[in-house]
């Protein structure tokens, strides 16, 4: 399905954005209140759908009380708290005890949440004649039908919903393309097909098989689905004074404006009050060495019959589900999310980890327990941008703090966030070692393509090649959590990596840690190549 509505500011951005803005507002002004009781936060809190959605006039839908009940669900949500329900007389912030730190806690599944007053129960897979129809002689949808479910009232083409099969048929014959086929925007973004209807036609997820790419959320027309968020965990940590340092993915260039002023972009972290920013690109070059490595003795020495990146979760997470004999063909290489949590760990062992990027998936990849992350919370770019209008800073005002760019990454790396980037990557390194090697790649973008790659790469289309799946139509500039046009962030981020002064992760001063983060001792401090 093509994203319609990306980049696209809506109404619905608007409501988002303004929901994690005040959130954040608030959770700074305990900061600011010290006096501030429990009973003050949460009358806080109540107050927000009131300022978010002024006076006594529905402006979206038909009733300002729905309208502000959905933003209360909407601000639960953004405070990492379960939904309450239309059936709960709870107050929004019941559950979150900042005093206490309870908002420290960690998710409670389910991390996308569908807000049920909210869905508009859309039809979904269903056939249906528009004004357009003709109620011409030939009548070929009618003949066409293989269950004879069509006939003509009115001499206009009616469909009995009973017999239909939804085989599509007479839409493809009709000259006057009046047969319309409706399906729900968020289960035919859904590359799972996880998401059907309730007993009232409202969406519903299936989480045995939701992977949490987020792409529902960002094609609802309604809102009414919503992912949880760590906004107030983190502000919290600050807040107590913790040691908070951030890893920025490679696509944050352009998600805030300008072109890759890194030196503002440290600035803004550092008034928000984090201690540190570190670049994910550096993960990124020791995650394409050891895809690399794993390419070369699993595929081109080994038996296996091709290798699948790791980097995005959605798709990893799919091919390993849907495809569990073929579960090690999948990289085990650590993500550069993983890679980077870790290296910043080794200095800085009693810190908070934020990752900052643009995927909803991360934040259940950071909470794995199969592979410890090290990574304590994630935020999206539309989140952290949150939080700056919430201490209203504008980033591209910012002085530039005169240090020199993240200049340890790769070219390579900051390419990762690009749709092709990462199995590029990977090839540039196996030709530093192996110039005459001849390495086939083939990539897929979004989950139907993913999973159609696959399923072909099983049935022997693609031997001995490298696959690159990302989970997201474009890579990672298309993640459900940014802010930008796809085509405007793809620009962005090559132009930024271009001023890397190393152009492959082979240049990476900070390659040899491979190896040492991979043990699996706790302690082991790496250390950095001269």
């Amino acid at each position: 399905m093509a994203d319609t509505m990306r980049g696209v500011y809506t109404n619905l951005t608007s409501i988002r954005r303004d929901v994690f803005r005040e959130v954040a507002k608030i959770m700074y002004s305990i900061g600011d209140h010290p006096e501030w009781s429990d009973s003050d936060v949460d009358n806080a809190f109540d107050e927000l759908p009131y300022k978010i959605l002024p006076g006594d006039v529905a402006t979206y839908r038909e009733s300002v009380f729905l309208e502000r009940a959905i933003i209360g669900e909407r601000i639960r949500l953004a405070m990492g708290l379960p939904q309450h329900g239309a059936d709960s007389r709870s107050r929004i912030s019941d559950g979150f005890t900042a005093t206490e730190g309870a908002g420290l806690a960690y998710y409670e599944p389910p991390l996308i949440n569908v807000i049920k007053f909210a869905c508009n129960a859309c039809e979904d897979n269903v056939y249906r004649v528009s004004s357009a129809c003709q109620g011409c002689l030939a009548h070929p949808c009618r003949e066409i039908c293989p269950k004879g479910a069509i006939s003509f009232k009115h001499k206009k083409a009616f469909i009995d919903h009973e017999k239909c099969i939804g085989c599509g048929r007479c839409a493809t014959v009709c000259p006057y393309h009046a047969v319309h086929h409706h399906v729900r925007p968020c289960a035919e973004a859904c590359g799972m097909k996880a998401i059907g209807s309730d007993e009232h036609g409202r969406a519903d997820i299936d989480y045995e098989r939701c992977v949490s790419c987020g792409q529902c959320l960002i094609n609802c027309p309604f809102g009414a689905i919503a992912d949880k968020s760590q906004i107030s965990q983190v502000i919290w940590s600050i807040l107590g004074g913790e040691e908070v340092i951030a890893a920025v993915a490679p696509a944050f260039v352009g998600q805030f404006g300008g072109k890759g002023n890194v030196g503002k972009l440290r600035e803004a972290f550092k008034l928000l009050g984090f201690a540190g920013v570190e670049e994910v690109a550096i993960g990124a070059d020791l995650c394409t060495l050891e895809e690399a490595d794993d390419f070369y003795e699993e595929v081109i020495e080994g038996d296996q019959p091709f290798m699948g990146t790791s980097c995005c979760p959605a798709w990893s997470s799919m091919a390993k589900m849907e495809f569990p004999e073929h579960a090690n063909c999948i990289s085990m290489a650590l993500t550069p999310m993983v890679l980077t949590a870790r290296m910043i760990r080794a200095e800085h062992p009693q810190a908070k980890i934020v990752f900052v990027g643009p995927c909803s998936a991360k934040k259940l990849e950071a909470m794995r327990r199969s592979i410890r992350s090290e990574v304590d919370f994630v935020l999206t770019f539309e989140e952290m941008a949150g939080m700056m209008a919430a201490k209203e800073i504008d980033y591209l005002k910012l002085q530039d703090d005169n240090k020199s760019d993240f200049d340890v990454a790769s070219t390579d790396a900051r390419n990762f966030a690009v749709a092709g980037g990462v199995a590029n990557a990977v090839v540039n390194a196996l030709h530093e070692t192996h110039p005459d090697l001849e390495v086939h790649v083939h990539n897929a973008e979004g989950l139907n393509e993913c999973r159609q790659m696959i399923k072909d790469a099983v049935k022997g289309k693609y031997p001995g090649y490298l696959l690159e799946g990302m989970g997201c139509p474009g890579g990672c500039v298309a993640g459900a959590g940014t802010l930008q046009a796809i085509n405007k962030s793809r620009i962005a981020v090559q132009r930024y990596a271009k001023r890397s002064p190393h152009e492959h992760a082979t240049s990476n001063k900070y390659r040899s840690l491979i190896y040492a983060l991979e043990r699996e001792e706790d302690g082991v401090k790496p250390v950095e190549e001269e």
